[in-house]
């Protein structure tokens, strides 16, 4: 399997069969590494309902037919447009074809702002998927919280995403615990360093990371993981 790293918080998976982007903040996205014309998919996942993480997913959705899946009052904003969706809450699983996902807690708000008002988009949350025997970790926008130790309890992470940006989320000292808490084996840093607010050293993220016997992959946009070649 193939995953990239497309900027802020966007990560589009690539199984062979199955294309997946979570996130799809892309247009306006100074740090983007594609465009959305350039986005394959056949599932779209949202965290939550923030701008820069559901940027491109109504067009990407109507040009491919990919279905968007996300917390239910999210899915309902996406439904009311027309479009495809699997509407999920916090606990709640759902298998498809390449494997299995379940929505786990976050604590971050999720809104729109829409005609000078915040619509509520539901909770936010982090998405597990178990595809291809392997346990991916997505953690969306978050502060350090202690449930996190529950994620990894029974099965460690393979591969974790996880927000490093703060002021937004929890920096990079916080994100050290919970790379630890959900029992990654592999970390990536996102939302970081695409606005000057969230800029953040993702090396230095990923030397702290090692002494704790965590491998580390700071990702530029663009960059690849092969599971194959990390052994995963």
């Amino acid at each position: 399997m193939k995953i990239t790293y497309l900027g802020h918080s966007c990560i589009h998976l690539d199984t062979g069969k199955h294309q997946l982007i979570i996130d799809p903040f892309l247009t306006g996205n100074p740090t983007a590494a594609a465009a959305e014309s350039e986005i394959r998919a056949d599932y779209i996942l949202l965290t939550h309902g923030h701008s820069d993480h559901i940027g491109d997913a109504e067009i990407i959705a109507r040009r491919t037919g990919a279905p968007i899946i996300a917390i239910v009052e999210l899915a309902s904003y996406f439904a009311n447009a027309g479009l495809q969706t699997v509407g999920i809450n916090l606990g709640g699983s759902l298998s498809l074809p390449f494997g299995s996902l379940k929505w786990v807690p976050a604590l971050h708000s999720s809104s729109l702002h829409q005609n000078g008002i915040s619509l509520y988009l539901g909770v936010a949350a982090g998405i597990v998927l178990d595809i291809e025997g392997l346990r991916i970790y997505h953690a969306g926008d978050t502060a350090l919280f202690s449930d996190m130790k529950l994620i990894g309890a029974q099965r460690p992470i393979d591969l974790a995403f996880i927000p490093i940006g703060d002021h937004f989320t929890m920096g990079p000292e916080d994100a050290l615990f919970a790379a630890e808490w959900v029992n990654a084996k592999h970390v990536v840093p996102i939302h970081y360093n695409t606005f000057d607010l969230i800029r953040q050293d993702g090396e230095h993220y990923v030397t702290d990371l090692l002494k704790k016997g965590i491998q580390g992959h700071a990702l530029k946009p663009g960059n690849t993981l092969d599971t194959a070649a990390l052994k995963l």
